[in-house]
């Protein structure tokens, strides 16, 4: 027969609830898994905008300049810039912080796909914000006589800014690598 000490059993009581409450936080991560189908639908909203621009682009295509030709094009390059940003959000965030995918025999798996940290989607993320931003600004240039100068300052100096906080970006994942 064994005897336990009086200090066992309050130390094996906190290590139960230790558990459960480490468990509770392991399994919160569920909680973002109804986001991440929230994002989903919005990648079918922008397939509708997308559809919308190019469905109403189509009957003014023969007499449209070069210039609505470019806009219209930019336009539809933009969505399809934020749809693969957003799928980038859904593909790391659930794999980082949810739960793994399982499709590593899939042959159209992406080859990033399970090898982007959060640094590296930061990264990605801030290029594809340039990216989007300087389509927006070249959308801007050329309706140059539709846009303020005080508008055009704010959008260049908004996009500066997106390219500056880039390179900060870049330069801090760079030292903490090295690190």
């Amino acid at each position: 027969m064994t005897t336990s000490s009086p200090q066992a059993a309050p130390a094996t009581a906190r290590h139960r609830a230790e558990r459960l409450l480490e468990s509770w936080v392991f399994q919160s991560r569920w909680l973002l898994a109804p986001l991440y189908v929230g994002l989903i639908v919005g990648l079918g909203i922008l397939l509708v905008k997308f559809a919308q621009e190019l469905l109403g682009f189509l009957p003014h295509t023969l007499d449209a300049t070069q210039n609505d030709v470019i806009l219209a094009l930019l336009t539809l390059v933009d969505l399809v810039l934020v749809a693969n940003l957003v799928l980038m959000v859904v593909f790391s965030g659930y794999e980082n912080f949810v739960s793994k995918i399982d499709v590593h025999d899939h042959p159209d798996r992406p080859e990033w796909m399970g090898k982007l940290d959060s640094g590296g989607l930061k990264l990605k993320l801030i290029a594809s914000i340039v990216a989007i931003s300087s389509i927006s600004l070249l959308k801007s240039f050329m309706n140059i006589d539709k846009i303020s100068d005080r508008d055009l300052i704010w959008m260049v100096g908004i996009h500066a800014l997106f390219v500056v906080s880039g390179l900060i970006l870049a330069m801090t994942d760079k030292l903490a690598v090295r690190k």
